[in-house]
């Protein structure tokens, strides 16, 4: 946490000063921590013991410590250096920490709180109320007070759109006065229409960022789809004068992914994680008609997202078929026959959103089967 909190400040300073040896060594600094010590849902920190980092690829499950001020420190940092170089990947980074590893550290009534982020648990760990070292709380706080502001970046001939966030922005580009309406139900749904409202006439550039989990990201004016549009350092780029009552639709299919790690990530071996859009999903015991630690996800098994909106303040779930393998008795036997695994249903839901309800086993990551 305190890192990234440092290399925060360090990408002001660069953006003060253009330092470039201190844009050199926050730059390796980025890779060494996104490349190889950041959790799938954009958390930092395996070890509670120095809360903080131990070796590359060290990212335990059930252990891991993923501190929510860490998350949230993480995500200022990408903010910065997203909003510094224009770069995608910054705000790709910034968005998985930001709905994934920093958003589980609060309950969905706001009450309670993670200090710690496992991505498995038994199903002995809760949020609390509060804490005696309070950090993670206010951190939550103003994180979601300050969304808002995260959400666009502004130059002298661009306008960046980072997150797709349901509401208005009013600015200016290059001098000119702009408001842009947008309508979407994102992070649920990858269809987002923008509507540039210049005071007047207006040319400039509007940047909208390509997620880097999309794939067959299209864009249409005014209903006209846009055959080959520029894509730069992760955004599409469109130039044109702006006129009121123009129409951009952004389409971000979302399928359900099965996501791998690194085979260095000795934790996440012959593993599969699920993700859609921009959400990393877990399993959750209630949701199971056979234990979480039994469960494994067939490479054959059709999984469908389906939008149940009275559960966990209306989200999108995955279901689909598992397979559970039977528990077995094994008093005075060390070895014996594996039992044949038998199909289960199998249901998941946004990692932020586990531990609203009953107690019990959690898993982000499940043994993947042929």
């Amino acid at each position: 946490m305190r890192a990234a909190y440092l290399l925060s400040g360090v990408a002001d300073v660069m953006g003060e000063t253009g330092d470039v040896r201190l844009a050199a060594m926050s730059l390796q600094v980025w890779e060494n921590t996104v490349l190889r010590n950041m959790y799938v849902t954009g958390g930092i920190g395996p070890s509670a013991h120095n809360e903080g980092f131990t070796t590359d690829y060290d990212l335990p499950n059930l252990s891991a410590y993923q501190e929510t001020c860490a998350s949230v420190a993480l995500a200022q940092w990408n903010l910065r250096l997203a909003l510094l170089y224009g770069d995608a990947r910054y705000a790709d980074t910034f968005e998985r920490s930001l709905y994934n590893g920093s958003l589980a550290g609060v309950s969905l009534d706001g009450k309670k709180f993670f200090y710690v982020n496992p991505l498995a648990s038994n199903g002995g760990h809760h949020r609390s109320g509060w804490f005696g070292c309070a950090c993670c709380p206010p951190n939550e706080a103003r994180t979601l007070a300050s969304l808002g502001g995260y959400a666009y970046g502004a130059g002298q001939s661009d306008l960046y759109v980072n997150l797709y966030i349901r509401g208005s922005v009013q600015t200016s580009v290059g001098g000119q006065k702009v408001k842009i309406e947008v309508k979407t139900d994102y992070p649920w749904d990858g269809e987002v229409i923008l509507r540039p409202e210049p005071g007047a006439t207006a040319k400039f550039g509007l940047r909208l960022r390509v997620p880097d989990w999309c794939e067959g990201a299209t864009v249409a004016v005014n209903s006209k789809k846009v055959a080959e549009p520029k894509l730069e350092r992760g955004y599409f780029v469109i130039e044109r004068e702006w006129r009121k009552g123009d129409i951009v639709k952004l389409d971000l299919p979302m399928p359900v992914r099965r996501v791998a790690a690194n085979p260095m990530v000795k934790a996440d071996a012959r593993l599969v994680a699920l993700q859609r859009g921009p959400l990393v999903y877990c399993v959750e015991a209630c949701d199971q008609n056979e234990p979480v630690s039994s469960l494994s996800l067939s490479a054959r098994a059709e999984l469908k997202a389906e939008k149940a909106p009275g559960l966990l303040g209306g989200v999108v779930v995955i279901k689909g078929s598992a397979e559970a393998t039977p528990s077995a008795e094994w008093k005075g036997k060390l070895y014996q026959p594996a039992p044949a695994k038998r199909r289960a249903a199998l249901t998941a839901i946004p990692y932020y959103a586990w531990d609203n309800r009953q107690a019990g086993e959690m898993e982000v990551w499940l043994p993947a089967g042929p």
